[in-house]
C-alpha cells in the first residue's frame, strides 16, 4: 500500500519549512535543533523520529530546496523567453528579479558549502550537486541556442551566476544580474560567431 504524503502542516512538513527558513536567514551552525523544535512546534521525539541528526536534516532541506530552485528557474525562462537564443541571457533576468526581493541573502547552497566546509559532508555533496545540475541546465539552454560544444560556456555562466549573487548580496543590489547579463551576451556572440558556432545570437529584445 502506498505512504501517503504528507500534509501542509504534518510535523515533518513543519520541521523542513521552520529549519530551512531559519537555516537560510541566520545560517547552519548559528540555528540548533531546539530553536527548530521550538519555532515548528513539534515534540523532540517527533523531530528525531523524522530526522535522526542535524545532518539529516540538512540534506532534505538542501534536497529539496535544489529541486525547487531548478524548477522555478527554469519555469522563469520558459515564461520570459519563447526564443531558444535569447534563453541563456533570460536565466540572469530571473536572477536580477530574485536579487531585489527583500528577504534575498544569497545562495542557500554556497552559504551551506562555505558552513560545511567539510566535503565529507553529506550536505556539502548535495549543495555542490545542485550546482553541478544548474550547470548542466545550462549547458542545455546553450544547446538549445546553437552552441556547439556548450560545456566550457555553461561553466562560465556558472561562475557569473555565483559572482552575481555574492556580489548582490554584498552590495544589498540587483545591478550584479544585469552586469553579468552583459558579460553572458557577449560570451554568447562570441560562441556563435562565425566559425564558432551553428547561428547568431539574436540581439536583446528582437524576439
Amino acid at each position: 500500500m502506498a505512504t501517503a504524503a504528507p500534509t501542509a502542516d504534518s510535523p515533518r512538513e513543519r520541521i523542513l519549512e521552520t529549519a530551512a527558513a531559519l537555516f537560510y536567514a541566520h545560517g547552519i551552525h548559528a540555528v540548533g535543533v531546539d530553536l527548530i523544535i521550538a519555532r515548528a512546534e513539534v515534540a523532540k521525539a517527533s523531530f528525531y523520529k523524522h530526522f535522526p541528526s542535524k545532518q539529516d536534516l540538512i540534506v532534505a532541506i538542501l534536497s529539496r530546496r535544489g529541486e525547487a530552485w531548478r524548477q522555478g528557474l527554469a519555469e522563469s525562462v520558459r515564461e520570459r523567453c519563447a526564443d531558444p537564443a535569447l534563453r541563456p541571457l533570460a536565466v540572469f533576468d530571473a536572477l536580477g528579479e530574485r536579487f531585489g526581493q527583500g528577504d534575498f541573502r544569497g545562495c542557500m547552497f554556497i552559504n551551506s558549502m562555505v558552513e560545511l566546509a567539510d566535503r565529507g559532508h553529506a550536505g556539502h555533496a548535495v549543495a555542490d550537486d545542485h550546482k553541478r545540475r544548474v550547470t548542466a541546465y545550462l549547458r542545455g539552454l546553450l544547446e538549445q541556442a546553437g552552441v556547439d560544444p556548450a560545456a566550457a560556456l555553461a561553466e562560465q555562466y556558472m561562475l557569473l551566476i555565483d559572482g552575481a549573487i555574492v556580489t548582490a548580496l554584498r552590495i544589498g543590489s540587483a545591478a550584479p544580474a544585469a552586469s553579468a547579463r552583459a558579460i553572458a551576451e557577449r560570451l554568447l556572440q562570441h560562441a556563435l560567431s562565425p566559425g564558432r558556432g551553428r547561428r547568431k545570437a539574436a540581439r536583446p529584445g528582437s524576439s
